[in-house]
């Protein structure tokens, strides 16, 4: 359902005025019957939430680890309950049965502000087709990627410009970040310079289902290469192949002061990767749930004519991917600190895999930065592996990033805010058990 369902649902519900035979059924017309089962029907518009079960019993709803208000009987075994909670972050919530928890599952939600909606008189920038480049540092590899244009751009005179990795995930304007709606409401308010959004797949695109995971099957085994690698071929596919076919179209500024990357998971790493090799072609960083992990790290150089096996994608392991995401926290406190600005987020429901610890990584990564005095801000919630949370701070993550941006400049030395300064590191306690 969209926005306005969501919205009348959840008016339906608070005011209490309809009949509970009618609101029954429109809980019941609202969410398909799966989800009324198994926890996962929530409806959200901005702040205000309602979430419904199908249960014989009360169940015991639980909305940022802690427990809720009672929830509602309804007609036809259906629970309901409905509450206004904050924007600009998500929300999570699970039911409890017995001492376990419903299907063992919790769920996260965006509770999108008021500038990730659509606006009146707000003009709306261009979206171009899916154009699909074939590069030569990849072996041949195709990557589809589209540009948009936000209000306010000029194809006739440089622009500033940012980069998403996954960016087949934006292309839609009622999915995901809501990349379009966001940048069209924060450049009408003067929040961020009128730009390009530079949309990259990690392969090329046909038919795509949007609400799938980051890569359809078929490009999904190069998506690590492409972003996981510690290196600067990414770099040499986006820069120096596809920015040259960009400026074509839109003229791009070639200093890192006007250019930021972003993007999720492993494209989340990419973008520090990006920009760490390349703080000339991208001085502003945004990433999310970032898989500071050994994706790509190697034993050593794996060389088959020694007797040692095939690297990962059947040929030999060159000795320069041996370093994975993992050395990232380590890297910022011994290495001379780069001029970059960055935005880091995660959550402490994120990953814990064989790779590593996504959350633990990004609270070192955030302390390494701060040990540096990178100018840095970092959003720790209590999401999964998802990009919920950084749906709904999309608008507060741009303004941080591009705030103070001069567009006569060229260069501006990024320093951390004193505000920042004068705070203790992060810290972490065991919460769970």
């Amino acid at each position: 359902m969209g926005d306005i369902e969501n919205r009348e649902l959840f008016k339906l519900l608070k005011g209490g005025g309809a009949a509970p035979d009618a609101q029954a059924a429109a809980v019941r017309k609202h969410f398909p019957e799966k989800a009324l089962g198994d926890g996962s029907a929530v409806a959200a518009y901005g702040g205000q939430f309602v979430w419904a079960l199908a249960a014989e019993n009360r169940p015991h709803l639980y909305v940022n680890d802690a427990p809720a208000k009672p929830m509602r009987p309804l007609p036809g075994n259906l629970w309901v309950q409905a509450a206004t909670l904050r924007t600009g972050a998500s929300h999570a919530h699970y039911y409890r049965v017995n001492r376990g928890i419903l299907g063992g599952k919790r769920f996260d939600t965006a509770a999108y502000g008021p500038d990730s909606y659509p606006q009146e008189n707000v003009p709306q920038g261009k979206l171009s087709e899916q154009f699909v480049h074939e590069s030569a540092v990849y072996s041949g590899w195709k990557v589809s990627y589209w540009v948009y244009a936000s209000p306010g751009v000029d194809p006739a005179k440089p622009s500033p410009a940012m980069v998403w990795q996954d960016g087949h995930r934006f292309i839609e304007r009622d999915k995901r970040s809501r990349i379009m709606t966001v940048v069209e409401n924060l450049v009408r308010q003067k929040k961020i310079p009128p730009m390009l959004q530079v949309l990259i797949a990690p392969g090329e695109i046909g038919d795509y289902d949007n609400d799938s995971g980051y890569a359809p099957q078929s490009i999904g085994h190069m998506r690590s290469v492409l972003y996981d690698t510690f290196n600067d071929d990414y770099n040499k596919m986006v820069v120096d192949e596809i920015f040259p076919k960009v400026d074509a179209l839109y003229r791009l500024r070639s200093d890192g002061y006007s250019r930021a990357i972003g993007g999720q998971s492993s494209g989340g790493i990419c973008s520090l990767n990006s920009a760490w090799f390349r703080p000339q072609a991208f001085g502003r960083v945004l990433s999310r749930i970032g898989s500071y992990a050994s994706i790509q790290w190697r034993y050593g150089q794996e060389n088959p004519r020694n007797g040692y096996p095939l690297g990962r994608f059947g040929a030999a392991d060159p000795a320069e991917t041996l370093d994975g995401g993992n050395i990232w926290p380590f890297l910022i406190r011994k290495r001379e600190k780069k001029n970059i600005r960055i935005w880091l987020e995660d959550g402490s429901y994120d990953l814990e895999n064989a790779y590593g610890s996504w959350p633990l990584q990004n609270i070192q990564l955030a302390n390494s930065l701060k040990m540096k005095e990178y100018d840095f801000h970092f959003s720790f919630g209590n999401a999964q592996h998802n990009t919920q949370h950084g749906n709904a701070e999309l608008p507060e993550a741009l303004t941080w990033l591009w705030r103070d941006y001069d567009p006569p400049a060229t260069h501006q030395d990024f320093t951390m805010d004193p505000v920042e300064k004068a705070k203790p590191y992060f810290r972490v306690r065991i919460a769970n058990r």
